[in-house]
């Protein structure tokens, strides 16, 4: 997943930072750790963007079937 490698990697960092006193490698853990995090974020925002696409695109899929059927005068499947 998006962002889990830069959370553990992170994680890690801060730790040895802490355990070693070196506030800078601990600094540099939770930076990794915060752009996990917005890596995960961002990848939530895009998922949810192409599933409200997909969804508009599905419906005008059908509208356009639907006066498709109208011009020609075909009758609807729905109704066999």
């Amino acid at each position: 997943m998006a962002g889990e490698m830069d959370k553990m990697k992170g994680k890690v960092k801060e730790a040895a930072g802490a355990v070693t006193g070196d506030e800078s490698l601990e600094n540099e853990g939770k930076v990794d750790q915060a752009k996990g995090n917005v890596k995960q974020a961002a990848e939530k925002v895009k998922q949810g963007a192409k599933e409200a696409v997909g969804g508009a695109a599905d419906k005008a899929k059908d509208a356009a079937k639907a006066a498709e059927r109208q011009t020609r005068r075909d009758p609807d499947p729905d109704d066999t």
